[in-house]
C-alpha cells in the first residue's frame, strides 16, 4: 500500500512539473538569459510578491515563469502569470491597470509605465521592467515583450462583454472584471466594470452575463432580498435598491444578463434607467 502510496504521489510531481514546465522563453540578442527561478504555484506565489499574491489568486492564479535577461549592469525581469482562463488574466490585468499609461497594441492590451511593460494575451498577464533609463535598454525591453507575445497562445481580443458598455460617457480603459463579492456580496460575482462620467456625476455600470435566465433570476433575487424587496419571479426586471454597503443601487436583468448601477441618487432614475436599457435591449 505505501508503495502504491509513493508511486501515485512521485507521479503527481512528475506531471506537475510537466505542466508548469511547458513555456519555452524566448532569447534576447546581446542579453545572457537567466531561467534560475523555480516555477511558482499558488501554494509558493507568496514567496516571490508577499502581500499582492491574495489579489492574483483570487484571478485563478496557476503559475509563474521567470527569468532575467542581462547586459553588464542592466537587467531585463520577466514575469509570465498563467491564470486558470481568459477572463481571469484580464481581470488581474486591469485590477492593476491606470488610464494615465501609455497603451501599446501588444496582446490583448499592453502599457508601458515607468520603465515596466505589462500586457495580457490569452490565459496569460506578462509583466517585464527595467530599472535602467537608457534608451537602447529601453528598446530591448520593447523587442522582449513583443517576442513574448508572439510567443504566448490565445486570444489577443478584449473580452467580448466589454462591447455591450455603452460608449457615451464612459472612461477610457478603465473597464475591469471582479471575479467575488461584487460590490461587497458574497451572491454577486463575475462581473464586468465600467466607469461613467454624466456633467458632474461618476457612476459605475456592472454586467454580469449568466449561463441560463434561471440562474439570473436566483442572483437578482438574492439581491432583492437583501435589500428587503420583494419580487415575483420575472424573465426580467428593473428595481431601485436601498443597499446597505452602498446606498441607492439600480437594478435591471433579462435573459442571462444582469445590470447594476452604483454611485448615482435616487433622483437620477433616468440615467439608471437610459443605461441600462441599451445594455438589455
Amino acid at each position: 500500500m505505501r508503495n502504491k502510496l509513493f508511486t501515485g504521489f512521485l507521479l503527481l510531481i512528475i506531471f506537475s512539473s510537466g505542466s508548469a514546465q511547458d513555456l519555452a522563453l524566448p532569447e534576447l540578442e546581446g542579453y545572457k538569459k537567466s531561467t534560475d527561478f523555480p516555477v511558482f504555484g499558488p501554494e509558493t506565489l507568496w514567496d516571490f510578491i508577499n502581500g499582492a499574491a491574495d489579489n492574483y489568486l483570487a484571478y485563478g492564479f496557476v503559475d509563474l515563469h521567470v527569468a532575467e535577461y542581462k547586459k553588464g549592469k542592466n537587467v531585463i525581469k520577466l514575469e509570465i502569470y498563467r491564470h486558470s482562463n481568459y477572463t481571469m488574466a484580464f481581470g488581474v490585468y486591469s485590477s492593476e491597470r491606470s488610464s494615465s499609461f501609455r497603451f501599446l497594441n501588444l496582446g490583448a492590451q499592453g502599457y508601458i509605465a515607468d520603465g515596466s511593460i505589462n500586457f495580457f494575451k490569452g490565459n496569460y498577464y506578462v509583466k517585464i521592467r527595467t530599472y535602467s533609463k537608457d534608451e537602447k535598454v529601453l528598446q530591448s525591453e520593447e523587442s522582449l515583450a513583443l517576442k513574448v507575445a508572439n510567443m504566448l497562445d490565445g486570444s489577443s481580443e478584449m473580452p467580448g462583454v466589454l462591447s455591450k458598455f455603452p460608449e457615451t460617457g464612459k472612461k477610457q480603459n478603465e473597464e475591469a472584471y471582479v471575479n467575488e463579492s461584487v460590490l461587497g456580496h458574497k451572491f454577486l460575482n463575475k462581473a464586468f466594470k465600467a466607469i461613467y462620467e454624466a456633467g458632474t456625476d461618476k457612476f459605475s455600470v456592472y454586467i454580469i452575463e449568466n449561463t441560463s435566465p434561471e440562474e439570473t433570476w436566483k442572483t437578482a433575487e438574492a439581491y432583492l432580498k437583501s435589500a428587503g424587496t420583494e419580487a415575483p419571479e420575472s424573465a426580467g426586471g428593473k428595481y431601485m435598491l436601498s443597499d446597505g454597503y452602498n446606498g441607492t443601487v439600480f437594478l435591471a436583468w433579462k435573459d442571462n444578463l444582469i445590470v447594476i448601477i452604483s454611485d448615482l441618487s435616487k433622483d437620477q432614475s433616468e440615467i439608471a434607467d437610459r443605461y441600462s436599457s441599451e445594455i438589455l435591449k
